[in-house]
């Protein structure tokens, strides 16, 4: 009869836990979910809730896998691969921990780019993000610094892109 009774303890306390937290997560993902943005001063607008630039800029940065695109202070930035040609699929948590590059108006391209590749797509919400050679662009959460490429290959379905617009691998 103890036994008994600590199995239905055990479940009645399982029970209000589940109540008070709300529905079960989701099925785990290959790329991992950080749960907060990191404190870097360098962190994306969008992770940061800075505003949304006027005119994003983006240009190409030598980085350890070799000429990448990057934003003006540095920051990787990344393709998905699940994404089609100017149409994003990354929203809710894919969005948090791949904030979209966002901007107001046409991107302004910088130093070693191709100012024909640039483009841009709206995304549910109504906001503008950049797109290269058809790909939105998105920073990883955990890239905290310039230089930074910890996206490269997560759940290999997310990778850099070199200046002429092709993923690299």
């Amino acid at each position: 009869m103890d036994k008994r009774f600590q199995v239905m303890a055990m479940i009645a306390s399982g029970m209000v836990f589940i109540a008070a937290c709300g529905a079960p997560a989701a099925a785990p993902t290959a790329a991992p979910a950080p749960t907060a943005a990191p404190a870097a001063t360098s962190a994306p607008a969008a992770a940061s809730g800075m505003a949304v630039p006027d005119s994003a800029k983006v240009m190409v940065a030598d980085s350890s896998l070799g000429k990448i695109l990057v934003d003006d202070k540095g920051m990787a930035l990344y393709m998905y691969t699940k994404d089609t040609p100017n149409v994003t699929v990354c929203y809710d948590q894919c969005a948090t921990n791949w904030p979209p590059l966002l901007t107001k108006n046409k991107p302004t391209p910088g130093a070693g780019v191709d100012a024909s590749l640039f483009g841009s797509t709206t995304r549910k919400d109504g906001s503008t993000q950049v797109t290269y050679k058809g790909w939105p662009l998105y920073y990883y959460i955990k890239d905290t610094a310039s230089g930074d490429v910890k996206g490269q290959n997560v759940g290999k379905v997310w990778y850099v892109l070199s200046p002429a617009g092709e993923v690299i691998k």
